[in-house]
């Protein structure tokens, strides 16, 4: 076997996998059922990720010089092994841009127009006006986590809402569309501002539980609350407490602490809260969009560079 091959773990249409080909003249690349475990041992590229893969790729003999991963988070690897390795770790991040900032305002202009409600009248057969009254245009959003995702929800917002855009992330580099930004120690302080607040952070240690009691107390009760980052960052128990007793007005999840979500939780019955099954970030041009930073990646390390794009570290960065 070639000792300079990839192996392709994702299922890519032809017209996909001839693009990686003809950047990697010379190079075997093993797809489809060519992805075997001993591919993958083989491999110096490996793109993609499936159950038990951590074995193989950290075995001894093992080639591997750069993971690939297809997905956004990278929170699913042991990523100190690899890195003691020496091997490069890159990302997805940015491939979710334009699904998941289209989910949150689906969300946002569900609330604020009660699309929730008459969704739910509409089963019912019942003609109620619901008391509508808000508008999304010159409201004030905050957002966690101002990576790719946070960055295109902030033009959004400030091109097609005129809204005024307030941001919470570790680095002080500020956004062309955020107004101001705020380290994660004033979290509270932003949130008190906020007529909508979007989590959109990684999972790390700092975003672990970085919403609970005290961060739905800093809300306006008539505010409302998207998670579409992960579970982890919100204390469930807090935020079922703060919807039963009107303490902020509506939530909309994407992704829980535990998933799929028991049917027995009390969000599922909550008439001020929309479910959805962790899908905000699914769009007909995955895979497309994943190449291109593949191949931006793959160029580089052709070249004897570092794989640049999303290398680890600038994938934790909220």
């Amino acid at each position: 076997m070639s000792m300079r091959s990839i192996t392709i773990l994702p299922k890519l249409k032809e017209p996909e996998l001839r693009r990686i080909r003809d950047a990697a003249p010379g190079w075997t690349i093993h797809a489809g059922e060519a992805a075997t475990n001993e591919a993958v041992r083989e491999s110096e590229i490996v793109v993609g990720w499936r159950d038990g893969l951590e074995r193989e790729l950290l075995a001894d003999g093992a080639r591997l010089r750069w993971l690939q991963s297809w997905s956004a988070g990278m929170d699913h690897l042991d990523i100190d092994r690899f890195l003691e390795r020496g091997v490069y770790l890159t990302s997805a991040n940015g491939v979710h841009a334009f699904p998941i900032s289209e989910t949150i305002f689906a969300m946002l202009l569900a609330f604020t127009r009660k699309l929730h409600v008459y969704v739910r009248n509409q089963s019912r057969r019942v003609w109620d006006h619901g008391g509508l009254k808000l508008e999304l245009h010159g409201k004030t959003l905050g957002l966690i986590g101002v990576g790719a995702i946070g960055e295109e929800t902030a033009r959004i917002a400030k091109a097609g809402f005129g809204m005024r855009v307030l941001g919470v992330r570790r680095s002080a580099k500020p956004s062309p569309n955020v107004d101001a930004m705020y380290p994660p120690s004033e979290l509270a302080s932003m949130l008190a501002e906020c007529d909508y607040v979007v989590n959109a952070a990684p999972a790390t240690n700092e975003t672990r539980r970085m919403f609970g009691e005290r961060e739905f107390a800093a809300m306006k009760p008539t505010a409302f609350f998207v998670n579409v980052g992960r579970g982890a960052a919100v204390d469930e128990a807090a935020l079922a407490a703060a919807l039963q007793e009107g303490r902020i007005a509506g939530a909309g999840l994407d992704v829980f602490e535990e998933e799929p979500l028991p049917p027995e939780h009390p969000l599922w019955a909550m008439d001020n809260v929309i479910v959805t099954p962790h899908s905000a970030g699914s769009t007909e041009h995955y895979n497309a969009r994943a190449v291109d930073i593949f191949l931006d990646n793959l160029a580089m390390y052709l070249d004897g560079l570092p794989p640049a794009r999303n290398l680890l570290g600038d994938a934790k960065r909220y």
